[in-house]
């Protein structure tokens, strides 16, 4: 079989990779759709990001779906033949941060096509994966496999969403609509917001964040004095999800964040020089979050009973054989949202 292979900074190869037959409690799937992520981008572009560096050839993708081709010795509830999403996460159960519950940290995580640990996980843009037979997750017939793909950066929001508590009748602010920012006001909509108000540099993706249900759409590049109002009476929103990973739209953003107010980081970009004092005066309540746990069984559920439509974030979809174009693509906030693998 054919993988997509990262060997340095813009030396993506389709190369011939073996096919791993399953284990004791193992799946392979024949992977249908792959999306490419942030991070997929940041090992083409840049070998890495932070202090994780690739430093051996790797396949990419972790957002990813398909069916069912092959079950191990011992899996009785997956049959060959049946359509799933992929959680690319493999906590270790074993650590005391599994052990307290708290999996998506785990100590020894093996996280599909992730370079953090040496060897490294490789990833899922290939045409069959072997994994343990519980991150395969059964879909409803009535979601496309594009679709499924997305369960991975929807359960990242629906984790971002459980760290900003309750939503009804809140008022929420997103900075930054890429994928993960247009994802969270979908999750803030269902959540019952009363009010969501975007911002980004482009228009774009400002565009495609009204009609997945955002009240109003600022281009903060053009109008850099447009959440002026909004911080009067020392601002207005309950509820920041700060989308971009940067330091200027975070600082930017807290004068419109009322006393008592939530910010949740989910992008993730350098260091960042935070404005204390107001964090403080106002008494904001900063919260982190990091990938998911049991929220990707909650992502595939509300896409299976048809609450959330993501299909409008796939911007385009290309053959893994054009792997390089793709990514190309996906690097361009003018011409795509998200784009997709197909297998």
């Amino acid at each position: 079989m054919k993988g997509v292979i990262l060997h340095a900074p813009h030396d993506l190869r389709i190369e011939e990779i073996a096919v791993v037959p399953p284990g004791p409690g193992q799946v392979r799937i024949r992977i249908a759709a792959g999306g490419i992520c942030g991070s997929d981008l940041h090992y083409y572009h840049h070998g890495g990001f932070g202090a994780v560096r690739i430093r051996q050839p790797m396949a990419l993708g972790h957002e990813i779906a398909g069916t069912v081709e092959e079950i191990g010795a011992g899996v009785s509830h997956l049959v060959p033949g049946l359509r799933v999403a992929v959680n690319p996460s493999q906590p270790c159960n074993a650590c005391r941060y599994c052990h307290e519950g708290l999996r998506h940290q785990c100590l020894h995580m093996q996280f599909i096509g992730s370079a953090m640990h040496f060897p490294h996980a490789q990833g899922g843009f290939r045409q069959s994966l072997t994994i343990r037979a519980e991150q395969a997750v059964p879909v409803g017939e009535n979601v496309s496999m594009a679709e499924a793909a997305m369960a991975e950066p929807l359960a990242v929001c629906l984790h971002a969403a459980r760290q900003a508590g309750p939503l009804l009748g809140k008022r929420v602010l997103v900075t930054g609509c890429g994928p993960i920012g247009a994802l969270c006001i979908i999750v803030a909509r269902l959540g019952g917001a009363r009010e969501i108000v975007v911002t980004d540099v482009a228009q774009a993706p400002l565009s495609l964040a009204q009609q997945l249900g955002a009240t109003h759409a600022i281009d903060i590049a053009a109008t850099p004095e447009a959440l002026a109002p909004y911080a009067s009476d020392k601002g207005r929103f309950d509820v920041l999800f700060e989308a971009s990973g940067n330091e200027r739209a975070l600082a930017g953003a807290l004068d419109a964040i009322r006393p008592g107010g939530v910010v949740v980081q989910v992008g993730l970009g350098g260091p960042m020089t935070l404005p204390v004092n107001i964090i403080v005066t106002k008494e904001l309540k900063l919260h982190g979050t990091f990938r998911f746990d049991a929220e990707f069984q909650l992502a595939v559920d509300l896409m299976s009973r048809g609450q959330v439509d993501l299909m409008p974030l796939v911007s385009a979809t290309l053959p893994f054989e054009r792997a390089v174009e793709a990514f190309e693509l996906a690097g361009d906030r003018t011409a795509s949202m998200k784009v997709q693998l197909a297998f």
